[in-house]
């Protein structure tokens, strides 16, 4: 028989070779390293196996394969002997690590196939788990909670059993799976010691074998275990007496509790007593006669996880294989609903293995033999991909990642030269599964809700919809009920129509099960009824959220704790035409040809509308995916700025047309100047624009062509011009606010600033606020690439003049009393001007910036990348406090300004963003959060002071 050495082959390309090399020098010379070179050089964590312990590699290569299986199997029975229990833990940990090793080199290097990887990992997990309860009932015995531990057929307690649920119970575990486990007993066999209950006797004993299995140490785990398909979770405790399980199947069981026993397997304990309850089961699981309604609900499992579900998209960048569209867990459901439906009368369709079941199907003429091997070549290469998600870091994830880096590591796994092939298998594959599972029980759809009936015909309220909406937490059943049978007579806009009232129809249950997964039903619904009450024609809006139920979802969620972006959304429904671009989620780069866009339009007022549309549809999209999570702060302020600077350049090129259209040509440049957040790509969603116009005339005396207007009065004009075309509202709303006050002598001076006189000014004149204000000066536009150029470095020529350090820091402290006297915060929430906040973090990075330019300093207009330049040039310890206080304010002003208005409190507002801040804060909650952010300030305010403090530079 080979050996794994010489059975295994390359899984892919080396997709980085410094870590291949790496683990090569730290294990030493192998024969196999051209197959293991790919898998460390993409997989840390299996790397990180192999430099662990290089003599356990060698034995894995130097045995067959199966041989290692057998091994580690009866090593892990043989844990159970061991005297010690902290040893015998710390062994199983060590065997997991082994199995996943052996099964992550059998699975990559094509010797294992899938039933093989899933059986391995399977057979290990039973394995440790008997182990486990052994050693948790030898402890309980020494407690003398149990009278002694058996070694019989009954297992070592008596009377004690567990069921492998799920794909354990299936021998279908994937790479980093939990296992789903229900453990049940029977309290009348219970060895108990003297004096003991078996409830408590059973609970203590289920706590103790999931610790041991789920106990991280340096050398890992065993398993994450989950007891949660047990009865009634929320409300029992984790073992379940047998006589209690009974009860509960018979009376309130469920079909989609129905639909997990089919995997169920008694797995370890009392084997005989687990066989026997299963088979006592039997009649819930398998029903031989259903009548319509039981096959209706039983359609409505398939219908509720499709309209439930992510619906991230049919692409691989960010799919998630198990829960998404297209995934796993949709091949799952195909199966098992018409197992639930065919099962009773054909014990042949009960195969607890997906693929056998999916076989049987196809055989028995249920499922067309090419639908059944579509979904198993997908449901191969799914649980293939997810394992090498998983194999990555030995996570329990399913989602391939977004960053093409990362995913190209997964590729490379699984086989892939090319990153664009892997994600066209990707693609295909998951567009596949949707179409065969949006073939089930087509043309069927369940209008009611899981809490209940959802009825809004005729003219009184249903008791029963009343009661429903109850369930599902709202506050006033009686008003939403209302609110709905109003939109059927066709109150609203949306429903004046047959056809939008049949929509409706169908939106109202989606709609309620959204508002109440938000935490926040009430304020979920009645925003979106404001919403839904300004569309003029809702069919197209109805027809879209009833064709993504995830976009239905998302909107409702946001409006849930985003009460700004709801009256946005409101006031401007047509963003969400915006939702429509497959791209919606994709990375936020600059909105590609916008600029074109906007100065192609031809006519001024038209050129403007354009914008606003434009900028709508665009920081609508940035705006959802900071409240999704899925951009980063510092990503959603650069993502702001690009758009923005998108639009000054559109309209810059309009106003200049229309100022020579108006006033004749003028021989000169112009170039406009972002300062502020705009200037340092720190925007969000309610910045404003500070701008700063400079021109040089081609000579001192020129004119325009037409009106004979002098540089100072063109451009000025132009400035004006440009100033109305972004901060005017017309049909399309409004686009920005403008400030022009940071330009040299402020509202006291011209509009538009010549070259000469900026320079000039900022020679002789500027104080340190106004140079301060500079270090975020950047160029947005400008007639000519020669004058950007010029412009650019008259910036930076008046930033590195020397400074007095000492003059200018008691200027920074002097200016910053008095915004404090005369702009205190308006709350512990105001990120800008707390003690220690934005203001204070970013003077300190701006001194710093203008007092060392001269000798070579480092200038950004961005606070975080200055901050980081400045790396010498001030304590260490300083600039690091400055910085993460930078970042976490920067993180939760971002989602502030998106969700809540200027005076909201965050506080008082639902659960969900609270949880959305301290997800943005990286906080485990909110009251961590605060806790972290008051820490952050303090450090951050007495950097700054430390900073600003009379020394010389560094």
């Amino acid at each position: 028989m080979k050996s794994l050495g010489e059975l295994i082959r390359p899984c892919g390309p080396v997709v980085d070779p410094g870590a291949a090399e790496r683990a090569r020098d730290r294990v030493g010379e192998l024969a196999a390293w051209p197959a293991l070179d790919p898998i460390f050089a993409a997989a840390p964590y299996l790397a990180s196996l192999a430099v662990r312990d290089p003599e356990r590699l060698r034995r894995l290569l130097t045995r067959a394969p199966d041989a290692s299986l057998a091994a580690i199997l009866n090593e892990t029975e043989a844990a159970a002997a061991a005297g010690d229990l902290l040893v015998s833990a710390a062994q199983l940990r060590r065997l997991k690590s082994e199995l996943h090793l052996l099964t992550a080199l059998a699975d990559l290097g094509g010797v294992w196939r899938l039933a093989q990887v899933t059986g391995a990992l399977t057979q290990f997990a039973d394995a440790a788990v008997r182990t486990a309860l052994t050693l948790a009932a030898r402890e309980s015995a020494a407690h003398g909670w149990l009278t002694g531990v058996g070694d019989g057929s009954e297992g070592p307690v008596p009377g004690f059993f567990v069921i492998a649920m799920g794909k354990h119970g299936a021998f279908e575990l994937n790479y980093s799976s939990d296992i789903d486990i229900t453990i049940f007993y029977d309290p009348d066999v219970l060895p108990l010691g003297v004096g003991q209950e078996s409830a408590a006797v059973a609970i203590r004993l289920t706590e103790r074998l999931a610790q041991l299995l789920q106990a991280r140490a340096p050398e890992g785990y065993v398993f994450r275990v989950d007891l949660r398909l047990r009865p009634d979770p929320s409300s029992t405790p984790v073992a379940v007496p047998v006589p209690f399980a009974f009860g509960y199947y018979e009376s309130v069981g469920q079909n989609w509790e129905r639909a997990a026993f089919i995997k169920a397997r008694a797995m370890a304990g009392d084997l005989p007593r687990g066989e026997a309850f299963l088979a006592d089961l039997t009649p819930f699981i398998w029903r031989r006669n259903l009548d319509f309604a039981a096959i209706a609900d039983i359609h409505s499992i398939k219908r509720q996880i499709h309209a439930s579900d992510t619906h991230e998209g049919l692409t691989a960048a960010g799919a998630d294989l198990k829960l998404g569209r297209g995934g796993i867990r949709e091949i799952e459901f195909y199966v098992q609903t018409q197992q639930l439906i065919l099962g009773g009368r054909h014990p042949g369709l009960r195969s607890p293995m997906t693929l056998g079941a999916l076989e049987a199907l196809a055989e028995a003429g249920q499922v067309s033999h090419a639908a059944a091997a579509e979904l198993t070549a997908a449901y191969d290469s799914l649980r293939g991909w997810e394992h090498r998600v998983q194999m990555i870091a030995d996570e329990q994830t399913h989602r391939l990642p977004k960053a093409a880096d990362d995913r190209r590591a997964i590729a490379a796994l699984a086989g892939f030269d090319r990153l664009r092939d892997f994600d066209a298998a990707v693609g295909r594959t998951l567009r596949t599964v949707n179409r065969r599972y949006g073939e089930l029980f087509a043309g069927e759809e369940p209008l009611s809700s899981r809490h209940g009936s959802l009825v809004f015909t005729g003219v009184g309220d249903d008791p029963e919809t009343l009661a429903t909406l109850g369930r599902m937490g709202f506050s006033n059943p009686a008003q939403v009920s209302g609110v709905i049978r109003g939109w059927h007579h066709g109150r609203v806009g949306p429903t004046r129509t047959e056809r939008g009232r049949e929509l409706l129809t169908r939106l109202a249950p989606r709609l309620l099960e959204a508002a109440a997964a938000t935490g926040a039903p009430d304020a979920a619904f009645l925003r979106f009824s404001d919403f839904f009450s300004r569309l003029n024609s809702g069919v197209q809006a109805q027809s879209l959220f009833l064709a993504q139920p995830a976009l239905l979802a998302l909107v409702v969620r946001i409006m849930a704790f985003a009460p700004r972006f709801a009256t946005t959304l409101a006031r401007s429904p047509a963003a969400l035409d915006a939702l429509l671009d497959p791209g919606f989620f994709g990375p936020l780069a600059a909105p590609e040809g916008l600029t074109e866009r906007i100065a192609a339009d031809g006519e001024f007022e038209a050129t403007m509308n354009q914008a606003r549309r434009a900028r709508r549809e665009h920081a609508f999209r940035i705006a959802v995916q900071v409240l999704e999570g899925q951009a980063d702060p510092e990503a959603a302020g650069a993502a702001f700025a690009d758009l923005a600077d998108a639009v000054i350049r559109g309209l810059s090129v309009a106003a200049l047309a229309e100022s020579e259209r108006a006033f004749g040509a003028f021989p000169g440049e112009i170039a406009v100047i972002a300062l502020g957040k705009c200037g340092a790509r720190e925007m969000s969603a309610q910045s404003d624009l500070d701008l700063m116009t400079l021109y040089r005339p081609t000579e001192p005396d020129v004119t325009s062509d037409g009106a004979g207007l002098t540089a100072d009065v063109f451009y000025a004009r132009f400035t004006q011009r440009l100033t109305a075309a972004l901060s005017v509202h017309t049909a399309e709303g409004g686009l920005y606010e403008v400030d022009l006050q940071l330009r040299p002598s402020g509202t006291k001076g011209p509009v538009a600033v010549s070259l000469q006189a900026f320079e000039d000014y900022y020679a002789a004149e500027a104080e340190t606020w106004e140079l301060l204000a500079l270090t975020r000066g950047r160029l947005v536009w400008a007639s000519s690439d020669t004058f950007a150029q010029t412009a650019r470095i008259a910036i930076e020529a008046a930033l590195r003049r020397p400074r007095d350090p000492a003059v200018a820091a008691h200027d920074v402290r002097e200016m910053r009393a008095l915004m404090a006297a005369e702009r205190p915060p308006s709350s512990a929430w105001d990120m800008k001007l707390s003690d220690g906040g934005l203001v204070d973090i970013e003077f300190a990075a701006q001194f710093l910036q203008i007092v060392n330019a001269a000798t070579g300093g480092p200038l950004r207009p961005n606070t975080g990348e200055a901050l980081e330049c400045l790396a010498g040039r001030a304590p260490a310890q300083a600039l690091a406090a400055l910085t993460d206080a930078w970042r976490l304010q920067q993180a939760l002003s971002q989602l502030l300004k998106i969700a809540l208005e200027d005076d909201g409190d965050p506080e008082k507002e639902p659960k969900a963003l609270r949880a959305l801040l301290a997800k943005a804060g990286e906080a485990r909650d909110f009251r961590a959060l605060k806790a972290k952010l008051a820490a952050a300030r303090r450090a951050a305010l007495a950097a700054s002071r430390e900073v600003l403090a009379d020394q010389r530079t560094r």
